[in-house]
């Protein structure tokens, strides 16, 4: 079978740089195995620059839908996809949003999402593409969305695979746990056409025995989660202490998910025809485990990163909490690292005029470099709690993490995003925006731990 690819939700590039094993300045151009024919990343917050997209471009060039346009920089909800390349591969990171349905019909094809849902985007190019493979990221509460009906956004989804004719897979994986550099945990979906001979493979026993046992059916699902499937084969497991497989049927029709569906899914699973198969699993992992410190600079980093001693610390540095609950301390004295990353009390007032006391606790001053780095947000670099403060390794002092190594604690190659096509001129992309970019990206060592398997079973296809 052809490595074709469409990357939708495409960001800087992510899943383009693990499939291909672009791991530095010198493997761009050299994307000899996975061709990715069409592409699509728009920015709507941005409304005169599209860095992500420019960026891409700059790295790896554009493509045309099969009418000559180049579409890739359109509001996906607007771009027709009967128009896109045929490809074999659907890959990409959508967002975690609100996936109800707006009105029940009587088939899903009829169903109207709410203007903006970018997962209706994924469900269109389904049905008009009929991928085999569909390889998806998104965070890991998309399991557990939204409070009030746990497990109903999920749900969705798989129900949309379903009726397209899929057999879905999942895991929620946290890089760390496999050796990378970044304690981050996201869900990755992988979903298969059911007459793929992956899925003949991997189901064998259940595809051509109709009345099989549930007990029987219940181990054969047991046994693709944890042994044989797509993650199984990539990211080993250990089926959780105690942990049995749950069983669930999902609703006919989508718009009834969307109305009463609810289930406590687990961090791994497989749906087949509507039956949901879930249990929590751990990692099997014993390798090397690459750390913060591995991927800083060890050379001289520009002033422009360091804290001047005022901003660090309001008194001693040995003081980790503040209690405002009598008086508020100066602004001067809140606007220090010390004060934000610090336990506080302080008085705050509720909508109803109640007073209560707010309180939170400490977190670390500096980021350990002994260990992978703290899940990276779109506020790194800015002045937030959950931003990294790294001791210098040349000089000791005390900064705030590089552009470069934000893309390094991502997996992306040094100085991935410096650059950007911007109307035919090369630009520089600021650092704020470069930052972004990364607290929005994937761990692209990940994918290239899954291409391996896809490179398989494309093989055997």
């Amino acid at each position: 079978m052809k490595k074709t690819v469409c990357e939708l939700f495409a960001g800087v590039g992510g899943f383009r740089c693990g499939l291909n094993n672009i791991r530095t300045a010198e493997d761009y151009g050299k994307e000899e195995k996975w061709d990715t024919v069409w592409f699509s990343q728009w920015e709507p917050a941005e409304k005169s620059t599209q860095y992500a997209h420019d960026c891409y471009v700059y790295r790896f060039g554009t493509r045309l839908d099969k009418n000559g346009e180049d579409t890739t920089n359109y509001n996906i909800e607007d771009v027709d996809k009967t128009t896109l390349p045929d490809f074999n591969l659907l890959v990409g990171g959508f967002p975690c949003q609100d996936y109800s349905v707006a009105s029940s019909l009587a088939t899903s094809k009829g169903l109207e999402g709410k203007k903006g849902i970018l997962w209706w985007s994924i469900r269109e190019t389904l049905e008009a593409k009929k991928p085999p493979f569909v390889l998806l990221e998104n965070v890991d509460r998309l399991l557990k969305s939204p409070a009030k009906q746990r497990g109903r956004d999920f749900g969705v989804i798989l129900a949309c695979f379903r009726d397209e004719g899929y057999t879905v897979e999942w895991r929620v994986i946290n890089a760390a746990e496999y050796g990378y550099q970044q304690r981050r945990r996201r869900t990755f979906i992988f979903a298969y056409k059911n007459d793929t001979k992956y899925a003949d493979r991997i189901l064998k026993e259940i595809q051509y025995t109709e009345k099989l046992e549930e007990d029987k059916k219940i181990e054969c699902m047991e046994k693709a989660v944890i042994e044989d499937g797509f993650f199984a084969k990539t990211f080993s497991v250990n089926r959780a202490e105690n942990a049995k497989m749950k069983v669930k049927e999902l609703p006919a029709e989508v718009g009834e998910v969307s109305d009463t569906f609810q289930c406590a899914f687990e961090n791994s699973g497989i749906m087949k025809d509507g039956i949901i198969y879930t249990i929590k699993t751990v990692p099997n992992y014993h390798g090397k485990q690459i750390t913060l410190g591995d991927v800083m600079e060890t050379g001289k980093v520009e002033e422009q990163y360091f804290i001047p001693e005022e901003k660090l610390y309001y008194t001693d540095p040995s003081v980790t909490h503040s209690d405002e609950t009598e008086q508020r301390l100066p602004k001067e004295d809140r606007q220090t690292w010390q004060y934000l990353k610090g336990a506080k009390k302080l008085l705050r007032t509720s909508s109803t005029g109640h007073e209560y006391v707010f309180s939170e606790g400490a977190i670390s001053m500096i980021d350990q470099e002994d260990k992978p780095a703290r899940t990276m947000l779109t506020s790194e670099g800015g002045f937030s709690r959950t931003t990294h403060i790294v001791k210098d390794k040349m000089t000791g002092g005390v900064r705030l993490l590089t552009a470069t190594e934000a893309e390094r604690i991502q997996g992306f190659p040094t100085n991935h995003t410096k650059y950007c096509l911007v109307k035919g001129e090369t630009v520089e992309m600021p650092l704020r925006k470069r930052r972004f970019m990364m607290g929005n990206a994937l761990v692209v060592n990940l994918v290239e731990d899954m291409e391996k398997t896809l490179d398989n079973i494309f093989d055997e296809e």
